[in-house]
């Protein structure tokens, strides 16, 4: 039953395109303008720090020149340059200086309006303690600074060590001036930001469908090679992603098309192996149905040679039926821990009497007793598959030779025989269904060119793997190796895996 949550928030999935598209406007304008609002922020907050600091220099080399100056003693005369300097300050600041001195009366201002009378303020009284008390004001837009203006000492030094304030400076400068500034600079900003986005939205379209083409031009493949042209080449090598996708792909083509030929050639090999006995059987029943008066001798050999083709139908369907029940998913073996000498042993006892028929010695080896999990009926049969096929194909006083060994992992199980070998580019198809090394003599020995099929199949649904090494002539050698313990949790190697090396 489906999650009710996840039937009801569901969403169809977005064009490849479009969500290029959406992703590239995001990740390319938020960042845009996260980091242009951040830049604004930063440069008027710069500039009004530096503002202040020019103020608090401007005040306090304005303060040394007053003391030096003696401004504040002078009661009959003031400095006229340091006046003309005050209200250039001021102007160019475009603020207020107002000189306090010591007694909280205004003695300058750059405005003229508070001349004469008192200041006392929080900021000033904190002057007249020795304080440089400075700040802004955001919604007036208004910085603020307040400088003591010290008496000069008898030496002629203002910087001594025990300095009187005689009067405060309070300096004032407006910020709208420069707050428009920044305003102007952040509308251009903002259309520059607009401009910039308006030209990434046509860069966006093309470099989405520079990297959507070749995700389409693949899905237009893909569909031509759905529609059955296996045959169809899929290579799209613009990006290294596209790359290695259409890899994948036409290597799954490929060994989809070696499993369709294999199919096929399957299907033809069991047409010709069930057609070829039936053959026979027909022609021997058409030969003595047109003799007459045929001796009985003649009779019980055709129907010698008519039984003899039913057997081998027989022996061809029923190892047809267990490769298709070996290839079914649903298979089980019925594991147990098994003896391996033990069922080895019992494997050449029944094999010893075909031995005998060609003289061919049959010994077996045990380097050290082996308990593996094995399905002990499906394996016995794999391993009388390669013994029976030691003794059928090797010459006259021959041997074959099995050895039994096993570490702390796996157990070895090897076949040797002094057989007629096989072609080394032979090697690699004698697990083939259907394939012989020498179709004659096959025949001859009722071979169906099944018996390994099968066994490869048993070994890699044991988790297994076989190798084999042959040299035409001298014989050849089949190695078996199989866990000791069965893993559940591995994967199956039955499941198309090849395992054989």
């Amino acid at each position: 039953m489906p999650h009710p949550f996840r039937t009801r928030f569901s969403f169809p999935p977005l064009p490849f395109r479009l969500t290029l598209i959406v992703l590239f406007l995001l990740f390319g304008c938020i960042p845009f303008f996260f980091k242009g609002t951040v830049l604004t922020r930063t440069f008027s907050q710069t500039t009004l720090e530096n503002r202040q600091n020019e103020i608090q220099n401007r005040s306090r080399i304005l303060s040394t020149k007053l003391t030096r100056a003696g401004y504040l003693k002078n009661t009959v005369e003031q400095d006229a340059a340091l006046n003309t300097e005050m209200d250039t300050i001021a102007s160019v600041y475009d603020g207020r200086i107002v000189l306090i001195d010591s007694n909280y009366r205004v003695i300058r201002d750059t405005f003229h309006l508070a001349e004469g009378r008192y200041h006392v303020a929080p900021e000033v009284i904190r002057g007249f303690r020795g304080e440089n008390v400075n700040g802004y004001n955001g919604e007036l837009h208004y910085l603020l600074q307040t400088t003591p203006v010290y008496e000069l000492s008898a030496e002629g030094d203002s910087f001594g060590d025990e300095r009187t304030v005689e009067g405060v400076i309070l300096f004032i400068a407006s910020t709208e001036k420069l707050l428009q500034s920044l305003n102007d600079a952040g509308s251009t900003r903002v259309m520059f930001d607009l401009i910039t986005v308006l030209l990434l939205i046509p860069l966006t379209l093309i470099v989405s469908m520079m990297v959507s083409g070749p995700f389409r031009a693949l899905r237009n493949d893909l569909t031509v090679v759905a529609e059955g042209d296996l045959n169809h080449r899929v290579e799209q090598n613009a990006f290294t992603v596209t790359r290695q996708i259409s890899e994948a792909i036409s290597t799954t083509i490929r060994r989809l098309k070696d499993a369709a030929q294999s199919r096929d050639e399957f299907v033809s090999n069991v047409s010709h192996e069930l057609k070829t006995p039936i053959t026979s059987i027909r022609v021997l029943a058409d030969s003595l149905m047109s003799m007459e008066d045929a001796p009985v001798e003649l009779y019980k050999d055709f129907m010698n040679d008519i039984s003899g083709e039913i057997d081998r139908e027989a022996k061809i369907i029923d190892d047809l039926l267990s490769l298709v029940r070996m290839d079914r998913s649903a298979v089980r073996l019925e594991r147990k821990p098994t003896d391996m000498h033990g069922m080895l042993e019992q494997i050449l006892k029944r094999l010893r009497p075909i031995a005998r028929l060609s003289n061919v010695d049959l010994t077996l080896e045990t380097v050290r007793e082996v308990i593996a999990d094995v399905d002990e009926v499906k394996f016995s049969l794999a391993i009388t598959n390669l013994v029976e096929n030691a003794i059928k194909y090797n010459v006259k006083d021959g041997w074959v030779h099995v050895t039994l060994d096993a570490d702390h992992q796996f157990c070895y199980i090897k076949v040797e025989d002094s057989g007629i070998g096989i072609p080394e580019d032979q090697i690699d198809s004698v697990f083939e269904r259907f394939y012989r090394v020498d179709k004659a003599r096959s025949r001859e020995t009722g071979g169906t060119g099944l018996g390994l099929a099968i066994t490869k199949e048993i070994v890699l649904m044991h988790q297994g793997s076989i190798r084999l090494t042959s040299t035409e002539g001298e014989g050849s050698c089949f190695q078996v190796r199989i866990p000791l313990l069965h893993n559940e949790s591995a994967a199956k190697p039955a499941a198309g895996k090849e395992q054989a090396e």
